[in-house]
């Protein structure tokens, strides 16, 4: 915490937890010590990168102001996570009454013989916390860890990736063995067509007989050949099935 003669700043550092590709905020709270209308400003060295709001104020007599710095989100992360961005926040007393609307950039003018409060501020880059990591179900206290966990989370990778494989060959296997089902199916329809079309065939070669039989006469030529088409028809249905 910073005390000035105007306001006292906390903290004097703005830490960020920094991730990359990801907008990240921090907060300072002003108390005005004074009795005073006090004007403040904060000023940065990286504008572009840094969103404050308010960046300009009135504090009452007495009372606070929260101040948000937002970091917009970062593409790469700077060589050993340090950052040499910096803030300066002024502060100046006004007159009573005074709104936001009342301030100026020549209010914080020092050439202009205005008396005007400075603190410089400091960004610091720090780690985010990390989860623990879940302890797995009827693990003993004191065992030495699996060699499929890993802190980096490759060993989560590497169960995910074998779960993953489980499954499609699940769902390979049972459209194979509907695919199995099905031919079978196919199969015995055939079958037992050509079963009843054997059938069939036989009775119409019994009833020729009989039919021959009562004509008292040999065996017909053209019986002869039915019978040899008859043949060749039930080879080729059960070879088919």
């Amino acid at each position: 915490m910073s005390t000035g003669d105007l306001l006292s700043i906390d903290p004097l550092e703005l830490k960020f937890p920094f991730e990359l590709r990801k907008q990240i905020s921090c907060s300072l709270q002003l108390l005005n010590k004074t009795d005073d209308y006090v004007a403040f400003k904060v000023k940065t060295t990286n504008p572009k990168k840094y969103c404050v709001r308010p960046n300009t104020g009135i504090i009452s007599p007495r009372s606070t102001c929260d101040v948000i710095v937002t970091m917009q989100a970062q593409k790469e992360a700077p060589p050993d996570m340090q950052c040499r961005d910096k803030f300066l926040l002024q502060s100046v007393k006004v007159n009573d009454g005074a709104t936001a609307k009342d301030i100026t950039a020549e209010m914080f003018n020092k050439e202009a013989g205005h008396v005007v409060e400075e603190c410089k501020l400091r960004v610091i880059y720090v780690s985010p916390l990390q989860p623990p990591s879940p302890v797995r179900e009827g693990s003993e206290e004191g065992s030495s860890p699996r060699g499929s966990v890993s802190d980096n989370g490759h060993g989560n990778a590497a169960e995910f990736a074998t779960a993953a494989r489980a499954f499609t060959e699940h769902y390979e296997a049972q459209d194979k063995s509907s695919e199995a089902r099905a031919l079978v199916t196919k199969l015995t329809e055939e079958k037992n067509h050509a079963i009843q079309q054997n059938n069939k065939l036989r009775q119409e070669l019994e009833l020729l007989r009989r039919e021959s039989s009562k004509t008292g006469g040999g065996v017909s030529f053209m019986f002869v050949i039915f019978i040899g088409l008859l043949g060749i028809i039930i080879g080729y249905i059960m070879k088919k099935s």
